[in-house]
């Protein structure tokens, strides 16, 4: 089992968060952004890729998985979908780089009027990514987040089994489920058994518009009952990586939390998930 974090929570630079890593005592991270741009698109520059390449090698750290913006809550289904290929493909040739081998996913913003568009457009979609991820050696990783995929377990189920590619792996992040206003258990439930790369997120309910992440262990995602189902009965034995969205959540706007902040409560958030897991 690898426990590692998406470490642009703890600072904008990479050196700052291999700094919060180190100080977890963790040797992996998973990759995201630097200085605000994501690392796997092709808006972050060939010469820069290689600049942080060289810091994480230098500090033996090693990448567990790409947090890509493919299909993500910023790109809608009706969109331009060339964007998501170019970026999958130049993410790859830097996974390989690195030995890095999952890169997460969502299945784009969904046409509210005709979700059966959404649905078969995501599929139609996956088919042609999951190509290029078994021609790089790959695994493209479809988180329960934004997107027809993600509404529900068996929405993920039957994407996986749709598109039918050893290639496509399944993300289940604990936050997201109750942030979106749905049950914890029923939606793990109804993946276990098919999951392949973790998420630590908690938060309350979502009542309304009201969305409140919290410290791991004090939300309503029910984080320690599906860990102990996972690790003490189903024997999982991949990556769990924390995305606390604490003190910083990406996509929202007007949130700035300090540098100190960010590094702090991320590296105290790593501290709870290793107590949660040591007490299994």
């Amino acid at each position: 089992m690898i426990i590692t974090g998406i470490s642009d929570e703890a600072g904008k630079d990479i050196k700052t968060q291999i700094k919060a890593h180190k100080q977890l005592g963790w040797s992996a991270l998973e990759l995201r952004l630097h200085n605000g741009i994501n690392v796997s698109t092709t808006d972050f520059s060939d010469s820069d890729f290689d600049k942080i390449r060289k810091t994480i090698e230098e500090n033996e750290i090693t990448v567990t998985g790409f947090g890509s913006a493919i299909g993500n809550w910023s790109r809608p289904i009706r969109g331009d979908f060339q964007k998501d290929i170019d970026d999958l493909k130049i993410a790859a040739k830097r996974m390989q780089i690195l030995g890095t081998k999952f890169i997460r996913t969502m299945t784009w913003v969904p046409d509210e009027d005709d979700m059966l568009y959404s649905k078969n457009e995501a599929i139609r979609r996956y088919k042609e990514l999951v190509k290029i991820a078994e021609d790089t050696g790959i695994f493209i990783a479809h988180e329960n987040c934004t997107g027809w995929g993600g509404l529900k377990p068996e929405n993920m189920i039957e994407l996986k089994e749709t598109v039918d590619s050893p290639n496509l792996k399944l993300l289940y992040d604990t936050g997201n489920v109750a942030a979106h206003g749905d049950d914890p258990w029923t939606f793990f439930t109804g993946m276990r058994n098919n999951i392949d790369y973790v998420h630590i997120k908690d938060s309350t309910i979502k009542k309304g518009d009201k969305q409140e992440f919290r410290y791991v262990g004090e939300g309503e995602a029910l984080v320690k009952d599906i860990l102990t189902v996972l690790i003490k009965e189903d024997n999982y034995d991949g990556v769990i990586s924390i995305e606390p969205h604490v003190s910083q959540i990406v996509h929202e706007s007007g949130n700035t939390p300090s540098e100190e902040e960010m590094f702090s409560s991320y590296v105290k958030y790593g501290k709870m998930l290793e107590s949660i897991i040591s007490s299994l």
